[in-house]
């Protein structure tokens, strides 16, 4: 193949392609109808002499000439289109409206100040909150569904790490510990937790699914130990209203904790083993990495990470054991 002959164009089809993973979802953002974009497809397969995309029930999958080529001619129209059309954005005059999908205790803690942000300096974008119920969040995206999805996503990140041609894109918000909350007055609140009273005691596990089985779970399994695991619920909300409320205790990101509006009631212990420290990712598509008023949305959400660091330390007392 010479490059002097290449149809630049096909190179624009085979990135929309590539980013939604979907001929006809890119036809759709190209303005061109499926035959046609088959058609550009099929004429840069004959160029490159590869496959690049294959069909598969879901759409297409890249292969891995396709997985190495995709970044460059990303990043190549991405700078071209910087070039020939910079423009400039005002926030004020935006009109968007975005989906966002997070658990209802990340979303406690980020929306009252990104509503004060859009109030004070974008009145025209809206906000609509998709129920996350999943650590998956991944297909909600590919489909379209939402336009962002921020929490706890710890098999997503490790393999987007490495995972060069994905559409997804993601970004580390902040880096916490889990601790083991109970109510003020617990049996426990005043006692060492060890392991033993920790597995003797009752359980409320925060599920999405409504699986009795978590990261702790995992942990304990390696000690040999298990846990009664009385109650799942898939609210922060509602954990700390049943906890404060009862002789169950449970483990919640420590960071979180006063999104749950029952800090008066609760206090917290260290765990007396090692968990994984928790995550807050946002993820996004590439198909609005580039959208001025997609950048502004991320951008507050990024700069609300202090917050999150200032809050952690003191989020609720910690139970003294003396």
């Amino acid at each position: 193949m010479s490059f002097l002959t290449l149809d630049l164009n096909l190179l624009r089809v085979f990135d929309a392609v590539m980013t939604e993973q979907n001929l006809t979802r890119a036809a759709g953002h190209l303005a061109m109808t499926q035959p046609a974009v088959s058609n550009a497809i099929k004429r840069l397969r004959e160029s490159l002499g590869d496959e690049l995309l294959i069909r598969t029930a879901y759409g297409v999958k890249p292969t891995p000439r396709a997985e190495a080529l995709w970044p460059s001619v990303r990043s190549a129209l991405a700078s071209l289109e910087a070039a020939v059309a910079p423009g400039s954005f005002d926030v004020s005059k935006a009109h968007a409206t975005f989906r966002l999908a997070m658990a209802d205790a990340t979303a406690a803690f980020f929306l009252p100040s990104l509503m004060r942000s859009i109030e004070a300096e974008a009145p025209g974008i809206n906000v609509r909150m998709v129920p996350l119920t999943t650590r998956e969040p991944r297909p909600m995206l590919l489909r379209g569904d939402i336009d962002l999805a921020v929490g706890f996503f710890p098999g997503v990140a490790a393999q987007l790490s490495y995972e060069t041609a994905s559409p997804i894109r993601h970004e580390r918000l902040y880096s916490g510990i889990y601790v083991c909350v109970m109510r003020r007055n617990h049996p426990l609140a005043k006692e060492e937790l060890t392991l033993d009273n920790y597995c003797e005691a009752n359980h409320l596990l925060v599920s999405f699914s409504g699986r009795a089985h978590g990261l702790v779970d995992e942990a304990l399994a390696q000690l040999q130990r298990e846990r009664r695991i009385l109650l799942t619920v898939n609210q922060f909300f509602t954990a700390g209203r049943v906890v404060a409320n009862s002789d169950l205790i449970t483990v919640l990101p420590k960071h979180l904790i006063a999104s749950t509006g029952m800090t008066d009631a609760l206090v917290y212990k260290e765990l007396p083993f090692t968990l994984p420290a928790v995550h807050l990712d946002m993820l996004w598509h590439e198909r609005d990495a580039r959208s001025p008023a997609h950048k502004w949305l991320r951008a507050q959400l990024e700069s609300m990470q202090q917050g999150a660091q200032r809050l952690a330390p003191g989020t609720l007392p910690k139970a003294d054991t003396h």
